[in-house]
């Protein structure tokens, strides 16, 4: 039997939590209100050209900032995650980018995937 990307795309869409989701889509938006909030910072630092893009990217950052912890800790339960796994997650909210790179890290390690 052949299996095709759409096969594949509708398996990992069946085997992955509603947690996983929620975690992969914050972790995502974090990381672009993060380059929003950078570029605003540039401005209002670098340029001298008002606040406005802190103002606006900050608030917008904050809040997703707190949907991906909320969304690592449903996740790390929900998939029993390791103490490490779950300490990892939270420090990599911290650097500029690094929830993408925990992502891919977790969907690499099979930690997404829903078991049993």
């Amino acid at each position: 039997m052949v299996t095709t990307l759409d096969d594949r795309t509708a398996a990992e869409r069946a085997t992955t939590s509603v947690p996983a989701r929620a975690f992969r889509i914050a972790a995502f938006a974090e990381a672009v209100s993060w380059i929003g909030l950078l570029i605003g910072m540039f401005f209002k630092w670098i340029v001298q050209s008002g606040d406005l893009g802190v103002r606006v990217f900050g608030p917008i950052h904050g809040t997703i900032f707190l949907l991906y912890v909320v969304s690592l800790c449903a996740v790390s339960v929900k998939h029993k995650w390791s103490p490490k796994d779950s300490l990892l997650g939270l420090v990599s909210s911290i650097p500029p980018l690094m929830t993408v790179w925990f992502e891919r890290r977790a969907e690499h390690r099979g930690l997404l995937v829903r078991r049993g």
